[in-house]
């Protein structure tokens, strides 16, 4: 089977997460800002699709080369043979971005590619005017970044974040990728209890189920690649079918609490559609009221801050209510998503670690407090 030079996409910070994925799985990487490479033939590509938890996309790298004149950009996207990827029917939107090079413009950059994949297929084809672009859909990004030009396919469609399950969603949910890239930053992997003390829509929780019972995060969903038309469909159906073979029983629990008991009926609707609901322990209590039995395991939380609260004062209080009740903990290690970098001196403590993510475009700080018990770190 045809081996693709392959890699994959993801949010700012997650570089090295999303390549301890791949290793874990088998590949060897390289590893730039926002992409990691690996090479694989189409098994390669359903399996990265299926189970990355932390990355955006799959795709392929159909092209590279240096391009500082709409000339060569023609003359290189043209040089491709893109009969054997496009059927003359296909839809295939190009999208473009331009850093640091003498070709800026991204929608003349977006146009000269699209002009020289039509002109190409024309020819390959024998038709005269327009193509139909009434099939379906391969979706193709024009990349050029100090005049050298990428040009791939997406073999993801819609992000990966969008596993299926979450159809409803609190005021400022986390994308399922970077819940399941924060859980990556910590030891959590199934065999010790996890508690999310303010859960809101679920997404930490449902992730941590989700790594805890080894459930392929894209079980539930299609990809692009379900309608390349050289694409063995056969091989989607059975790697699906060996994931579900492979899901095996939460080893401990997970606790799910939130103040606001109607948000928790929405992290409980997300967590039946996700197949974990009765893996889960949800509850109604206020942060400053939470207590646990539980030991040696992670506390992870997204608290609200500044500007999901619009109010700060009431996000300083609870961070002085979080350390006051969650501190006492100290066989947990404890691990707080949040955007207010006087985070520290509200919540009590100096964090043993601090790493600095994106939230969107929001800047956070994910401060790591580490349990007090040596082997659980």
């Amino acid at each position: 089977m045809r081996k693709y030079q392959l890699y994959t996409t993801m949010g700012v910070g997650f570089e090295s997460v999303v390549a301890k994925e791949l290793q874990a799985m088998g590949y060897q990487t390289h590893t730039e800002n926002g992409r990691v490479f690996f090479e694989g033939d189409q098994k390669d590509i359903v399996k990265t699709n299926l189970w990355l938890r932390t990355a955006d996309r799959v795709k392929i790298l159909l092209k590279e080369f240096k391009a500082i004149d709409f000339d060569t950009l023609f003359n290189q996207v043209y040089d491709i043979d893109w009969a054997e990827l496009l059927p003359v029917d296909a839809k295939f939107p190009v999208k473009g971005r331009s850093v640091r090079s003498k070709l800026h413009s991204e929608p003349g950059i977006q146009s000269i590619v699209k002009k020289a994949i039509v002109n190409k297929m024309s020819d390959q084809y024998h038709r005269r005017g327009f193509l139909p672009e009434n099939g379906n859909e391969y979706p193709l990004d024009i990349h050029i970044n100090k005049d050298v030009a990428r040009i791939s396919l997406d073999t993801t469609g819609a992000s990966l974040f969008k596993r299926g399950y979450r159809i409803e969603h609190g005021g400022a949910p986390l994308k399922e990728n970077f819940a399941a890239g924060l859980l990556k930053l910590t030891p959590y992997d199934g065999s010790h209890p996890l508690i999310d003390p303010m859960t809101g829509s679920g997404t930490l929780a449902i992730e941590a189920a989700l790594i805890g019972k080894n459930i392929a995060p894209g079980i539930w969903r299609q990809f692009a690649f379900d309608g390349f038309d050289w694409f063995d469909s056969s091989i989607h159906d059975e790697l699906v079918a060996e994931a579900k073979s492979e899901i095996k029983p939460l080893d401990q629990p997970i606790w799910a609490c939130d103040i606001d008991q109607s948000i928790l009926e929405i992290a409980k609707l997300n967590a039946n559609n996700a197949g974990v609901l009765q893996d889960i322990y949800f509850k109604q209590v206020a942060v400053k009221d939470f207590a646990t039995d539980l030991e040696n395991g992670v506390i992870i939380a997204n608290p609200p801050y500044g500007k999901r609260l619009k109010d700060r004062e009431s996000a300083e209080i609870i961070y002085k209510q979080m350390g006051e009740s969650l501190l006492k903990y100290d066989t947990f290690s404890q691990y707080y998503l949040v955007g207010d970098p006087a985070f520290e001196k509200f919540f009590g403590k100096k964090a043993t670690k601090k790493r600095k993510l994106f939230n969107g475009n929001l800047r956070v700080d994910f401060y790591q407090y580490w349990a007090r018990k040596n082997d659980y770190k």
